[in-house]
């Protein structure tokens, strides 16, 4: 069953009296429910109970023992996808996904790979096609396109003997690993950090209310920032956003598969209410709400990694545990 954590009064507060939100009884009574309410915004997983980590995420400190070095993989389309390897000389490795029109070197990742170093895991993070320094035109949507390039990313790996122990994915790679693992069944750790649950949602923002009628008489939206086009919107990318089922993809996950999602109380981009909807959804589940956090975690970096490396670490440690208990 699903744990659900809010920090303090605040965060139920605030959670409950959201227009995107109901907490129903319903909803309690098909998950197990945690409520902890003590001072200063701390944490309060069980595993982030034990110690946690003293995190500083600067790069220029790079741990001893650790190697990084450029790596490219192709994808199934013959793009070269260019990822960073923090490696630890272990079999076992996180893969690091970055979001909407972000890159390997967006601060979330960056800092998760710090944090994963100084806990001696090795971790990859990479551009997705169309991004960073990846081959391949952007292209908005293609959420299944994207998994399909973390399925190169894993693939490598597994062909170099090394085990994926866990995938991570920000904002819109929240959504990719989520595919990911609901297609593909060979990962033990799910990590969805802000990803969005309903799709249809958050376009008009982007595209003004009038976009479909725009996009079926143009034939694409040329998003602009400062009276600059920034990227297009075809009507074909369009719909295959709009035609991704977030909840289908979710109920297709292992129950063996653990999933922790983070959200921020204070994302704007997108909804906390989306969080508890992928905690309604998927079976093994563990959700954490930080308080006061914004969408891109600004002043919650350290947190978010404490979280994030825990939650990894602890699936570490059950499956070690698991192999020990078969070879009595």
């Amino acid at each position: 069953m699903g744990t659900f954590v809010i920090q303090n009064a605040h965060s139920l507060s605030l959670l409950s009296n959201s227009s995107s939100l109901s907490i129903t009884p319903s909803l309690f009574n098909h998950h197990q429910v945690r409520f902890s309410f003590i001072p200063n915004h701390k944490p309060i997983t069980r595993t982030t109970r034990r110690n946690i980590l003293n995190l500083n995420m600067s790069l220029s400190s790079q741990t001893p023992g650790f190697e990084q070095k450029r790596v490219i993989i192709p994808n199934k389309h013959g793009e070269k996808l260019v990822g960073i390897l923090h490696d630890s000389g272990t079999n076992e490795i996180v893969i690091l996904c970055h979001g909407f029109r972000s890159s390997k070197e967006s601060k979330t990742l960056v800092n998760l790979a710090a944090a994963l170093e100084k806990a001696g895991i090795s971790s990859f993070r990479f551009d997705f096609s169309g991004n960073g320094e990846s081959d391949g035109s952007f292209q908005y949507g293609y959420y299944w396109r994207e998994a399909e390039d973390l399925r190169a990313v894993t693939q490598h790996f597994h062909e170099s003997n090394r085990l994926v122990t866990a995938i991570v994915g920000h904002s819109k790679g929240g959504g990719v690993v989520l595919l990911y693992a609901s297609k593909y069944h060979d990962v033990k750790a799910v990590v969805n950090l802000s990803g969005r649950y309903d799709l249809k949602a958050g376009i008009e923002e982007r595209l003004g209310n009038d976009y479909m009628k725009r996009i079926k008489e143009d034939g694409f939206i040329d998003v602009k920032s400062s009276g600059n086009s920034e990227y297009r919107v075809t009507l074909e990318s369009l719909l295959d956003r709009l035609n991704t089922d977030m909840l289908e993809a979710c109920l297709q996950i292992d129950n063996e598969c653990r999933v922790l999602t983070v959200h921020g109380s204070s994302d704007t981009v997108i909804s906390v209410g989306d969080a508890f909807h992928f905690a309604q959804a998927i079976p093994n589940h563990t959700l954490h709400i930080i308080e006061g956090a914004d969408h891109p975690y600004n002043n919650h970096q350290n947190e978010l990694a404490s979280l994030v490396v825990n939650f990894i670490e602890e699936t570490l440690h059950q499956d070690r545990d698991t192999s020990t208990s078969s070879c009595e």
